[in-house]
């Protein structure tokens, strides 16, 4: 919003304002109006536990710079100084390590795009290092330090190089001397070049989705709102991903080798908004079922079925297991899959939450018709996409 309405200065962004508020308002005005009062950390561990995720990533601060703990390098502009007056990021540290067993992981922008600071670096081409010397970098120390992260996520080179961040000084550290060295993972976003080279995980670009396998582990960092990464008072029903959407997003970036982080936005007040918590809930009632099919899997040799479209495949390698997670039930009760290769009085399928054994035939040499169960609406194991479980196939 920031920059939409003070750096691009787009017409409705400039025209709310102007509406809106009283003139001469700043961005800055909005901190002491960023309340939090009904801001629960139990109750958002709560719902990210029943969400059915591994881990949270917070954004302890984005590119307009304020910081949702107390740091010493952001005076005045923090949830501790102004606004809440709480340390949001404590709280929710506590929270999520108390009642979950979720990894807890940081957001950090490593620029701002109205420091005076930062601008004056970028005005030297970067010659100068005013900015990450004495802000972005020793928040970084601090975070790691005071909160134990076992993900940082960086994001926001702004277009500046590694060497200008010494993200590599960073990274040494954090990887051989800092509190979290042991279990510590990072992303890609570390300056200009790295992002989708370097990095624990590749991040690539934001809802990055590539439908085919990587060489390398990689996230998709989506948003349940299709265009926005906040709170957005006037967003419509239409607006938000359905569960089927999400589901379907899931199995895909998992059968390619990928993370899913799933964004929402808080409220000022500090609620997570019903709507965003039904989604996650329901991811958490989708996951109960099919997580054999997501958990600890890698991907297969075929990433989605060659003959039945929306048919995803993952695998076991504990067990061995192949799982085939499709994500419309056929009309004619069959489902044929183009990828298995069926053996004889061996192969079993059988349909995760559903105990019975499923009849099947080989298709030549490779692929298999399978019989799916009938089954009421009450009695299918869930309602937004199924995972078939294969043993002993080729």
């Amino acid at each position: 919003f920031r920059w939409y309405w003070q750096k691009e200065k787009r017409e409705p962004y400039v025209k709310f304002m102007e509406a809106n508020y009283p003139p001469g308002f700043s961005y800055e005005d909005f901190a002491p109006l960023f309340t939090a009062e009904f801001f629960d950390p139990d109750h958002w561990a709560d719902i990210l536990k029943a969400s059915g995720a591994k881990y949270v990533v917070l954004t302890s601060k984005h590119h307009e710079g304020f910081a949702l703990w107390g740091s010493k390098y952001s005076w005045n502009w923090n949830a501790v100084d102004v606004g809440p007056k709480r340390d949001l990021v404590a709280e929710l540290a506590t929270s999520i390590r108390n009642r979950t067993d979720l990894h807890f992981g940081l957001y950090h922008s490593l620029f701002e795009w109205f420091n005076p600071l930062f601008l004056e670096d970028a005005t030297s081409l970067f010659k100068t290092r005013k900015f990450p010397t004495s802000k972005s970098v020793p928040e970084l120390y601090e975070i790691v330090t005071k909160y134990k992260p076992e993900i940082i996520w960086s994001d926001g080179n702004g277009n500046a190089p590694d060497t200008y961040w010494n993200s590599t000084g960073f990274l040494a550290w954090l990887y051989n001397d800092s509190p979290v060295r042991d279990t510590v993972v990072t992303n890609d976003r570390w300056g200009v070049g790295s992002i989708c080279n370097h990095g624990g995980f590749y991040t690539c670009s934001d809802r990055y989705n590539p439908g085919h396998l990587l060489p390398h582990k990689w996230e998709n960092c989506m948003t349940i709102d299709k265009q926005s990464w906040g709170y957005r008072r006037d967003a419509k029903l239409d607006d938000y991903f359905t569960i089927e959407d999400l589901v379907k997003q899931l199995v895909e970036t998992v059968s390619c080798g990928g993370n899913l982080l799933m964004n929402i936005g808080p409220t000022h007040d500090g609620r997570i908004a019903v709507i965003f918590e039904e989604r996650l809930r329901q991811m958490g009632t989708w996951l109960k079922v099919n997580g054999e099919a997501i958990y600890g899997t890698t991907p297969w040799r075929a990433q989605n079925d060659t003959v039945t479209p929306e048919v995803w495949y993952t695998f076991s390698p504990k067990e061995g297991k192949v799982y085939a997670i499709f994500l419309s039930w056929p009309i004619s009760g069959t489902l044929a899959l183009g990828e298995p290769q069926a053996k004889a009085g061996e192969t079993e399928v059988r349909l995760t939450g559903h105990k019975e054994l499923l009849k099947w035939v080989a298709l030549g040499e490779k692929g298999m018709l399978i019989a799916l169960p009938q089954l009421t609406l009450k009695q299918l194991p869930c309602q937004w996409g199924w995972a078939l479980q294969l043993t002993n196939v080729n």
